[in-house]
C-alpha cells in the first residue's frame, strides 16, 4: 500500500512539473506577446517569475539555474544585447560549461512559424521582445 501510494505522489509531481513546462504555440498566437508575457511563458519555469534563477523546475536539473538579473553586472556594467540574443536563438554555448541546457528558442520560435522567411522574421521579433525584458530587468 504505501509503495503504491509513494508511486502515486511521484506521479502527481512529475505531472505537476510537466505541465509547469513551456508549450509551443502558433506564430500569430506568439506574435502578439510582449517581452514580459514570451519570458512568463518559455523562461519562468528554469529562471523564475523574477529571474532570480528559483522557477518551479529549476530544483530538477542537473545545473544551476543563473540569475538573469545580474547579466549586466558580470559583463562590467553592460547589458551584453548580441550575447544573450545568440543564447536565446541558440547560436552561442558556452564552451566551458559543457552541453547546451537551455532550449533553443530561436527554433522553437521559428517552427511556431511558417518555417520560411517569415518564420524567421517572427522568431527574430520575439527573441528581440525578450532581450529587451531582460534588458529591462537588470539589477546592480
Amino acid at each position: 500500500m504505501k509503495v503504491q501510494r509513494t508511486f502515486l505522489c511521484n506521479m502527481v509531481v512529475t505531472i505537476g512539473g510537466l505541465l509547469l513546462l513551456p508549450t509551443r504555440g502558433s506564430a500569430e498566437e506568439l506574435s502578439a506577446y510582449n517581452g514580459a508575457q514570451l519570458y512568463q511563458r518559455f523562461c519562468a519555469s528554469c529562471h523564475g517569475v523574477a529571474g532570480f534563477g528559483d522557477g518551479p523546475v529549476a530544483g530538477s536539473l542537473k545545473i544551476m539555474v543563473p540569475d538573469i538579473t545580474h547579466v549586466a553586472r558580470r559583463h562590467g556594467g553592460e547589458f551584453p544585447t548580441d550575447l544573450v540574443r545568440r543564447i536565446i536563438d541558440g547560436r552561442a554555448t558556452k564552451i566551458p560549461h559543457g552541453t547546451r541546457d537551455m532550449p533553443v528558442w530561436g527554433t522553437e520560435f521559428r517552427s511556431a512559424g511558417s518555417g520560411d522567411a517569415a518564420g524567421d522574421a517572427t522568431a527574430d521579433v520575439l527573441v528581440s521582445r525578450l532581450v529587451d525584458y531582460l534588458r529591462s530587468i537588470q539589477r546592480q
